[in-house]
């Protein structure tokens, strides 16, 4: 759904006169309102579900693409017909996704250096109704105006962020190799806490109701943060190191590991209720899955998709592509669709796990796609990838 601005301007009067709400407060009910037929995080939710909300046609093709120097390994956030998308080469794009017309462009840094770069983004961007908010290889988070393109603000950490934000109330939380899991006030870019991971942070954060959940790469420990405060809460011991994204339903948190085994994991009880894994295919998992109320769907580098019960994880199907799978899969409707470092893309049906879309694109796809207001958006990661926006 995207919002007109007669829309925007309603249901910002009404929230400010029914409880003499806060622009601010405003802006993220805003963001909670688009967010039904909008992608608004790497995996469109705090929860990381990976669920699109918006209708696909059957039959995709091609509407536009745009080339970038170094291509791109993020994932793009798409709201009120304009898609913002990172790059490694250090920009960060906006374009009307209906045409690709370029609205804006804002540069990592002002001015590069000889014999120097500009830092990438490789991280996937979130957004709410004012900014975008996303972070580079350098270890610093921007914020950026969404309407001119120019930086609001911006704050430095000691290590390279390489997961995405999350937005929750007014506050922005992301993670760096520095070790830490940050917290700032989405306004104003002035940090509330800072907690240690004991370890690099590779993940986007996921949340349930006033928790949030993150990992160091170094090792095999979940950690349980308090939003409110980023007191720890717990720690949860895991076979082994978890790569990806989580995803949160019921309280039960889905992911794959390093090890190629996919876990649901009651947390509060410390408790696995089941693993998956084919003997043999053990490979690593940085897919991050989508979780329906039924399905949990990951991709592996063992170069298939699976898709398993979520209440039991026993096997549904498994889908073959030629290479690996680090592409997280997203669901619209009662398809998914994902792409391949086999250059191609997928669409295919949750109930059988047939192919009803493929699409090759001539390059390796790491990233994950972006689907909203009819719109698929997803990158390629070599030199001169693609940008590319896909639609009825």
């Amino acid at each position: 759904m995207r919002l007109s601005r007669n829309r925007r301007d309603f249901l910002k009067s009404a929230l400010l006169t029914a409880g003499g709400l806060s622009s601010l407060s405003f802006r993220f009910a805003l963001a909670e309102e688009t967010a039904r037929d909008s992608w608004i995080s790497f995996r469109n939710s705090g929860a990381n579900l990976g669920i699109s909300q918006t209708t696909l046609a059957t039959s995709l093709r091609l509407r536009w693409s745009h080339v970038t120097p170094d291509g791109t390994a993020s994932t793009a956030v798409i709201d009120s017909g304009n898609v913002y998308m990172g790059t490694l080469s250090g920009d960060l794009h906006c374009f009307e996704l209906n045409t690709g017309k370029s609205i804006w462009t804002y540069r990592s840094i002002d001015k590069v250096e000889p014999n120097s770069f500009a830092p990438g983004f490789n991280a996937a961007a979130a957004l709410d109704a004012e900014r975008i908010y996303l972070g580079d290889d350098q270890g610093t988070l921007h914020a950026v105006d969404r309407a001119s393109g120019k930086k609001a603000w911006t704050v430095e950490t000691d290590g390279e962020i390489v997961g995405g934000a999350q937005l929750f109330e007014n506050r922005i939380l992301f993670g760096s190799h520095d070790g830490h899991l940050y917290c700032h006030d989405a306004e104003s870019g002035k940090q509330i806490w800072r907690a240690e991971t004991h370890g690099p942070v590779n993940a986007t954060p996921c949340l349930s109701g006033k928790f949030t959940f993150t990992t160091g790469c170094d090792q095999p420990i979940l950690r349980v943060f308090e939003l409110e405060s980023g007191q720890q809460e717990m720690e949860v011991p895991l076979r082994s190191l978890l790569i990806g994204a989580a995803a949160v339903r019921d309280e039960i948190l889905y992911f794959g590991t390093g090890e190629g085994i996919v876990l649901a994991l009651d947390w509060r009880n410390k408790k696995t209720l089941w693993e998956f894994s084919i003997p043999g295919r053990e490979q690593q998992m940085q897919s991050s899955p989508a979780v329906t109320a039924d399905c949990v769907i990951i991709g592996s580098r063992d170069k298939r998709v699976y898709c398993l019960e979520r209440q039991t994880g026993q096997l549904r199907w498994e889908f073959a592509t030629r290479g690996k799978v680090d592409s997280s899969p997203v669901v619209v409707g009662e398809n998914v669709y994902f792409g391949s470092s086999d250059r191609n893309l997928y669409g295919v049906k949750i109930s059988s796990g047939q192919q009803i879309w493929k699409q090759p694109v001539k390059q390796a796809v790491t990233g994950s796609p972006a689907i909203a207001e009819g719109c698929l958006v997803i990158g390629t990661e070599s030199t001169n990838g693609q940008i590319m926006c896909f639609g009825e």
